[in-house]
């Protein structure tokens, strides 16, 4: 699915479900909350915390899902073609980047 698409998709369920977007501090806000809610998987899950009984049953898909939600929320108030810009991004990625990690002897 192409990343316009989602953007659509989102701004379709604001409109409809959501009545409107919250102003763009507060969905920055709610962006750092999930991003946190990821990290605590990550950490407890794959990292050296101990995982608590109550993270156990939590999505670490759905929770990646929050943060493309809020993303694109953030996307369309902005008027930013998050497709464009990945697309833009994936091309300076990949010219800076296609042999330098080709050599790195830690990946090794």
């Amino acid at each position: 699915m192409e990343i316009t698409t989602l953007q659509k998709q989102v701004d379709e369920w604001i409109k409809t479900i959501g009545v409107r977007y919250f102003n763009e501090l507060t969905n920055m806000a709610m962006l750092t909350e999930e991003v946190g809610e990821v990290a605590r998987i990550i950490a407890r899950r794959y990292g050296e915390q101990s995982e608590k009984e109550s993270d156990k049953s939590k999505d670490l898909g759905e929770e990646l899902a929050d943060v493309l939600f809020v993303t694109l929320c953030l996307a369309n108030q902005t008027g930013t073609d998050l497709q464009s810009a990945f697309n833009k991004k994936m091309k300076i990625k990949t010219d800076r980047d296609k042999e330098r990690h080709q050599n790195n002897e830690k990946l090794k």
